[in-house]
């Protein structure tokens, strides 16, 4: 039975994008039963909800699944490369060079001498605080510590 599809999942035209990056099925034992287009659909889908691993609908793959795929992918750089194939793919269908050529770096916090003394404290404007880093595209920016 088909699932009904949910505002996160690829299009045609993504999966056209990103069916060649997925390493095949590792030779020998059993052979891969999982979709692999779910798993992604079932990534995409958290990222989109904000949702834990453990709270994934039904309707993907078991989360412990999603998971390894997930966490074996971003280790070996796979998710990476997915990552940029589908930004490059944007750019040039805006009519735009495939890579970024100016970066834009937020702190969101700035620290300060004693003078004033200390005055409180708010959690959010914590040092820590990550930072943006973003490219003059269309909501495309990732998170990095400052």
């Amino acid at each position: 039975m088909k699932r009904l599809s949910y505002p996160s999942d690829l299009t045609e035209q993504e999966w056209a994008m990103l069916e060649p990056l997925i390493p095949p099925a590792k030779p020998g034992g059993h052979p891969r039963t999982t979709d692999i287009r779910e798993v992604i659909n079932a990534i995409l889908y958290l990222d989109r909800t904000g949702s834990q691993w453990r709270a994934l609908p039904h309707e993907f793959p078991p989360w412990s699944t999603v998971w390894s795929y997930f966490r074996s992918w971003r280790n070996t750089g796979i998710w990476k490369r997915m990552h940029t194939a589908l930004r490059e793919w944007v750019r040039l269908n805006q009519g735009r060079k495939p890579t970024p050529s100016a970066a834009i770096i937020d702190s969101q916090s700035v620290k300060t001498t004693q003078q004033g003394g200390v005055r409180g404290y708010d959690g959010g404007k914590s040092a820590n605080r990550l930072a943006e880093i973003g490219s003059k595209s269309q909501g495309m920016a990732s998170r990095a510590k400052p």
